[in-house]
């Protein structure tokens, strides 16, 4: 037999690719970086919140909402930095979108979309959403049908319908109620600091002074009535206040899904729909059926109305204030400017008198024959009548002035 032989086989080895040329890596590296960027500028943070209370924070671009909320792209543009500082509550199909100050929101029939939950200044609102938010849906679902078509009797309330709010409504009170607080406290935190500023101002007038009041007028201006302008709008149109309420439209669209051809008849497929148990017995029905009806929504925004404008109110006693207190201050510079003038018109005459009495001494001075110049001791004569003429003629200047009351007496 031959001999065995064990031989090592060698692995094989894939054929190493060159590295790719220099400028081709870079923009493959920077296409990379951009699309990152990209995608992390068109990201933002929205908090979702549904009518159970049950929230979650989601980042996603403009497409997304977009497509969840059925609105058009340019709504985006209201919620932007844009138009931070305007207030509008805009009515869509399936959506209601809220920008009152700090709050920017999308609001539709089931859930609501926040914009930038994190800041310091919407927190508040976040949590009352999670605090009243499953209250309220708590308190419907208890009177709510065990099955469908079938209709709870719910207890009177002093309140009348108020408990019975629709899920937007509920967001936008919310909303208003919070925005309502927060200029309250800053027309208050205004006021302390706008009188003591004032004082001063009018006791000294110093650059300190009035940069504060400027700050204070810029203030004043951006806090303004921007909302309560808003909320007027809206009370003034009934067509823009239907169009809100989103509920509505959503049962309606459910009642038209649920049409019952054989039968010819609308099995109700609203949860919140009850009847009451009193002569008002009919109104909640026509409160979501009948398109006209904007009660409940007009007395909403009547109350928040009633409340912005007393803080209106506030803010222009701050103003008048500030404009009391510039015209005092105008006046007092206008007296300081007065008594100036009156001195510089004195101090002219008195220029005027001298500039006399130093032209005749300039006469006498030149080398100009004359008989005065023999007479011993009339140097003092001479001097004395200049003088006492050029001090006439500043007495009937001022005269002369006083008569025409251009100075005081």
């Amino acid at each position: 037999m031959g001999k065995l032989t064990f031989r090592r086989k060698k692995k094989s080895v894939p054929p190493t690719l060159p590295p790719p040329p220099p400028a081709i890596e870079a923009a493959v590296v920077t296409t990379s970086k951009a699309s990152a960027k990209k995608k992390a500028v068109g990201s933002r943070l929205w908090m979702r919140m549904d009518r159970l209370g049950q929230s979650e924070l989601i980042e996603c671009d403009k497409s997304v909402i977009i497509k969840r909320v059925s609105i058009p792209a340019r709504d985006l543009r209201i919620l932007g930095p844009i138009f931070s500082h305007s207030s509008s509550i805009l009515a869509r199909e399936k959506a209601m979108i809220v920008n009152l100050e700090f709050i920017r929101a999308i609001v539709t029939a089931e859930e609501v979309l926040l914009l930038d939950p994190l800041r310091q200044e919407v927190l508040p609102f976040v949590d009352q959403l999670r605090r009243q938010l499953p209250q309220k849906t708590s308190q419907d679902n208890e009177m709510q049908s065990a099955t469908a078509g079938e209709w709870l009797a719910a207890p009177e309330t002093a309140d009348g319908l108020q408990d019975e709010l629709p899920f937007e409504f509920q967001v936008l009170e919310i909303a208003l109620e919070v925005v309502c607080t927060y200029l309250d406290s800053s027309v208050a935190e205004l006021e302390r600091d706008a009188y003591p500023a004032l004082d001063e101002l009018a006791i000294s007038v110093s650059t300190k002074n009035l940069e504060q009041v400027r700050s204070l007028k810029s203030n004043l201006t951006r806090l303004l009535a921007q909302v309560r302008d808003e909320i007027e709008h809206l009370l003034d149109d009934n067509e823009d206040m239907a169009q809100l309420y989103l509920t509505r439209k959503w049962i309606q669209n459910q009642q038209a899904e649920s049409l019952d051809p054989a039968s010819n008849s609308i099995v109700p497929g609203a949860p919140n729909l009850r009847r009451l148990n009193s002569a008002r017995s009919g109104s909640l029905v026509s409160n979501y059926l009948n398109d006209q009806d904007v009660e409940d929504l007009e007395m909403l925004l009547e109350a928040y109305f009633m409340q912005l404008d007393g803080t209106r109110n506030k803010i222009l006693s701050v103003r008048e204030y500030i404009d009391d207190t510039e015209d005092y201050v105008n006046i007092q510079l206008d007296n300081q400017r007065n008594e100036l003038i009156q001195l510089q018109l004195t101090l002219t005459s008195a220029s005027f008198a001298i500039a006399v009495e130093t032209g005749l001494a300039g006469i006498f001075g030149m080398n100009i024959p004359c008989t005065l110049y023999n007479i011993d001791g009339i140097f003092g004569e001479v001097v004395g009548l200049m003088t006492a003429v050029c001090v006439v003629l500043f007495v009937l200047v001022l005269g002369y002035a006083r008569w025409k009351k251009l100075i005081g007496s």
